[in-house]
This record gives C-alpha cells, sequence and structure tokens, in this order.
C-alpha cells in the first residue's frame, strides 16, 4: 500500500513515520489466517505459490466474501514523476469548528465524491436518502466515501415536512448551511428540501428531472431543442411515430446512464419499449414516470460541466462521449475524450448550456449538459441537474488537466465559500495542461470471476494512471449494455499521444478478444432421464 502523510509540523510528520517502520519490521501491518505447515516430503522441495495464485489473493478483498463487489482504486506509482499539478487554488481552511453543517441527499456516484470532499474540508455531513433508491443503489458508492462517518442519516419520510424535520432534529445545534444533491434519484428531493430548509436553492420544478419538460422549457426560452411526444399512454405518442421519421429514441423521463433508453427503427420496436418501461422499474429510481419518444439526433455527443452560484456559471470541463453499439445496447460508453476549450464546437455550446442553465432555473451547484452537436448547432439531450456521474472516475484526469479545479471541489465552494468560488476560472485552460482521456470497459462476456488477467495488464500500460471497477474474483459479470454494467473505469495520461492510443487500442483488443476475465466453469444441465 501506499500512504500520504501531511502534516503542519516536521516532528509530528517523522513520528508518524516511525511508527509506520516499526509496524513493518514488527510485521504487524497484518492478522494472518493460520496456515497448515508442511512438515516434511520425499523430494524436501519447498512449496511456493506461483505467480497466478499469489495474484489471486493480491485482487481479492479480505474483508469481503468471495462474491461481493468491492470497488477498488488502483494508482501509478509514476504519475507524480510525469506530471506536476499546479494548483490554482490554496488549499481549503477546514470549516470553523465544524459547526457548518452539509445535507447530501443520496450521495452515491460522483455524490460520494462530493461527500468526501466536504469531510476533508472538516463538515459534519447529514445524509438523506430518498426512498425511491434501492438498497442496491445506496451502495454504489466511489472508493474514496466508503470509509465516511456521517454525522447521521435520515431515510426520507412521507411527506416533505417530516422529512425536513427530521432533517432539523438530526442536524442539532449545528448550522445548516447547504443540500446539495448526490445522485439522480435525488434532484426533486434536494430541491424541495433546501425550499423547505430555507438554504441556498434553485426552488422547485419538474424540469430539472423531466426530460420532457427540460425540451418544452428550453424551446421556450428560444434554444434549439427536440421534437418530441410523452406520456404514459401508447395514445400519446402515436400522432407522433406517424408523422416522425425513423429511427426515434424512446427512453424514460427520468433516466440516467442510458437506462431503459433504446434506438427504435419502426413504429412497432418504438411501441413496444414503451410498454416495456411503463411496466418496469427504471435503475435510477425511476416508478410511475411517463416515457419519452424524441428524434434522433445525428451528431457528436458532448457533455459540458458547469458549477453554478446565484446563477453565474463556470465551466470545469468539456467531454466527448465515446458511445457505441455493443451487446444489443445503443448507446453503450466506451469513454470520455477531453475537448479544448479553445475549439470552435466547446465555445458553441458552452454558451448554449448556460442558456439551458437558466431555461431551467438552475442557478446553485453542479450540472451536467449532455448536448448533440448536430448540423444546425448544438441541441441539448438532456440536462442532469447534479454533478457528472461516473463515480467520478474521471476526477483525477480533470484536476491534471485544468491544473486543480473540478467539478467536485468547485461543487463545495458553490454552495460554501462564495471567496473561492469567485477565484474559479471562468473556463479551463486552453490548451489543457496535461494529455489523457478516461476509458469505460465494455465486457461481451458473462460469468463469474475466476482471474483478472486484463486488469493486470493495464496496470502495466506505459499512460495508465488509475483503475477503478466493482469486479473481483467471484463476482457476477454481465455484457455491458450501458454505464451500470460497466465493468471498469481506467484513466490514461502521457505527453506523448502515440503511446495514449496504443494503449488504448491494447484496452480494446482485449476487450475483444474477452481476455479482461477468466470465468469459471459453470455446470451444464445436459437433460433429466426419463422417469
Amino acid at each position: 500500500g501506499s500512504v500520504i502523510l501531511m502534516h503542519h509540523d516536521a516532528e509530528i510528520l517523522q513520528k508518524d513515520l516511525n511508527t509506520i517502520r516499526q509496524m513493518e519490521i514488527d510485521c504487524a501491518l497484518f492478522e494472518f489466517r493460520a496456515e497448515p505447515i508442511l512438515l516434511g516430503s520425499p523430494k524436501r522441495e519447498p512449496v511456493v505459490p506461483d505467480d497466478e495464485t499469489m495474484s489471486q489473493f493480491a485482487l481479492s478483498s479480505p474483508s469481503a466474501s468471495p462474491i461481493t463487489r468491492a470497488r477498488t482504486r488502483t494508482f501509478s506509482r509514476n504519475l507524480s514523476l510525469d506530471f506536476e499539478m499546479e494548483m490554482v487554488f490554496e488549499p481549503p481552511d477546514r470549516a470553523v469548528h465544524g459547526q457548518e453543517c452539509i445535507v447530501i441527499v443520496d450521495p452515491i456516484s460522483t455524490g460520494g465524491n462530493i461527500a468526501a470532499e466536504a469531510a476533508k474540508r472538516g463538515y459534519p455531513l447529514v445524509v438523506v436518502w430518498d426512498k425511491d433508491l434501492t438498497e442496491a443503489n445506496r451502495s454504489h458508492v466511489p472508493l474514496c466515501a466508503r470509509s465516511l462517518k456521517y454525522h447521521a442519516q435520515v431515510d426520507e419520510k412521507a411527506t416533505l415536512e417530516e422529512t425536513a424535520e427530521a432533517v432539523r432534529q438530526a442536524v442539532g445545534d449545528l448550522k445548516l448551511c447547504a443540500v446539495i444533491c448526490g445522485s439522480e434519484a435525488g434532484v426533486t428531493l434536494a430541491d424541495a428540501l433546501s425550499v423547505e430548509l430555507k438554504v441556498r436553492t434553485n426552488g422547485n420544478s419538474a424540469g430539472r428531472r423531466d426530460k420532457k419538460v427540460q425540451q418544452e422549457l428550453v424551446r421556450k426560452a428560444g434554444l434549439r431543442s427536440v421534437r418530441q411526444a410523452g406520456g404514459t399512454k401508447l395514445s400519446d405518442i402515436e400522432e407522433f411515430l406517424a408523422s416522425e421519421s425513423m429511427p426515434v429514441v424512446v427512453k424514460p423521463v427520468e433516466s440516467a446512464g442510458s437506462d431503459g433508453v433504446k434506438m427504435c427503427h419502426t413504429v412497432e420496436e418504438a411501441k413496444e419499449h414503451f410498454t416495456l418501461l411503463m411496466n418496469s422499474q427504471r435503475k435510477v429510481g425511476s416508478q410511475n414516470a411517463s416515457v419519452l419518444c424524441q428524434e434522433f439526433l445525428k451528431g457528436k455527443e458532448y457533455v459540458v460541466d458547469h458549477v453554478s452560484r446565484d446563477g453565474v456559471h463556470k465551466t470545469t470541463m468539456v467531454w466527448l462521449y465515446d458511445k457505441r453499439k455493443a451487446n444489443g445496447g445503443d448507446f453503450v460508453y466506451y469513454g470520455m475524450i477531453p475537448v479544448d476549450i479553445g475549439s470552435k464546437e466547446a465555445q458553441e455550446m458552452i454558451p448554449y448550456v448556460r442558456g439551458v442553465l437558466d431555461a431551467l432555473g438552475m442557478k446553485n451547484g453542479p450540472s451536467h449538459g449532455e448536448v448533440m452537436m448536430t448540423q444546425r448547432g448544438p441541441c441539448l439531450v438532456e440536462m442532469n441537474c447534479r454533478a457528472h456521474g461516473g463515480d467520478g472516475a474521471w476526477d483525477p484526469l480533470a484536476m491534471e488537466l485544468t491544473g486543480g479545479f473540478t467539478q467536485v471541489n468547485c461543487s463545495i465552494d458553490s454552495y460554501m465559500n462564495p471567496d473561492a468560488f469567485n477565484k474559479i476560472p471562468d473556463q479551463p485552460p486552453s490548451p489543457y495542461k496535461a494529455c489523457g482521456q478516461e476509458a469505460m470497459l465494455v465486457s461481451f462476456a458473462e460469468g463469474t470471476v475466476a482471474a483478472t488477467p486484463g486488469y493486470d495488464k493495464i496496470r502495466t500500460l506505459e499512460s495508465f494512471v488509475s483503475l477503478e471497477t466493482n469486479y473481483s474474483i467471484g463476482s457476477k459479470v454481465e455484457r455491458t449494455v450501458d454505464i451500470f454494467t460497466s465493468i471498469g473505469s481506467v484513466i490514461l495520461m502521457h505527453h506523448d499521444a502515440e503511446i495514449l492510443q496504443q494503449d488504448l487500442n491494447t484496452i480494446r483488443q482485449m476487450e475483444i478478444d474477452c481476455a479482461l476475465f477468466e470465468f469459471q466453469p459453470e455446470a451444464i444441465l445436459l437433460g433429466r432421464p426419463p422417469e
């Protein structure tokens, strides 16, 4: 392992380092299971585990059962040799006496990164869990937030008033300063609580979760929007399907990560998927919501990240989505590529997305807008009024690209530190201060993991920075069809673009060859004897 130590007092730093070194000498870092000892053998050969066996032990989680999907993040030891980070800001002061409290609704995915950033600054955290969030979704927490100790946790009650009162009781004598949304499912509740608790708020609006209402508000603002129809009955979309050219996109009005999104090539296929969505619960907590049919936008899809305070929007990153068809899914995430802020596309999209934020009344906090660059210019796919997802795996890359500010750390400033927010640049630097991208891993096979040779090889790549994954030995892998079935996220960075591309090609070939995992043999029922 690797431990980072920091302290203003050099003597304390050295004392702590000495403690670690003594534990190493005393073999006190671990307690080991009792192992049988071979007292002797005819050939007197020592029993030494091979490299494969040792690698399996290294990849197993000592605190989890073999089938537990425990997220691990591995960083390259050479990162500091290749890149020097220029910090734009002074390190944030810890909250005065820890008396300023932050409420975070559903701190999962990147919401967990924001919670970890707030905790690092000394803010006590009260978590509110949205009632539509499943237990499985609650456990979708990035590694950096796994060990967080919350001041209190509150489950959403039957009414908003009861939930707000439970939050007040949990906050107690602390000063409640902000309510921050941590996931797509919590957007509506976070808005409502911020109003009820009288803290910085965006107010209540269906347009911050309902993708159909979003497009209507954008159209009213005079901005390019998609042709669409939506509802809860087939009759609500039949006229649209009869007049719209195929293909069309059918998706839940409340969605994230391509969850439930399908490109339909016929009217019959669109009606079939509409009915399927109306009869199912989506992964981001959407229940009994309507379904949306939209024109299919041709072009490249981008995502523009912002943080806002009092209607002032700061762009933190612009990315190009790498989405492709795979395993029957139409919009499978393969990665994100940073887009030069000085490019024509970025300079056209940024003011458009800020106009969308204004149209939706999104005045405070993080957001990320997904935009298609068409022949007629940028057009909104959807606005997500919370931090960019993907478990925040992109955060270390964004930190290097911008020189120190990301949507994660700027989100805290947008609520808690107006002076720090004012120091955030209006846009990231051009060119970026590093060269890299995020590769999201796609599985074309399924089964129970016996070994992870692909992960081992990825860690040896010259441009490798970090790997974050939910999968280890014993995990059950499904074919990747959306962001929820992605088998990991790899950050690659290198000053030489050719080496970066070469390493990316290596990863993609391992995916095609189904070489990322070795799977356990599965029992096959060949048949039963006649009775």
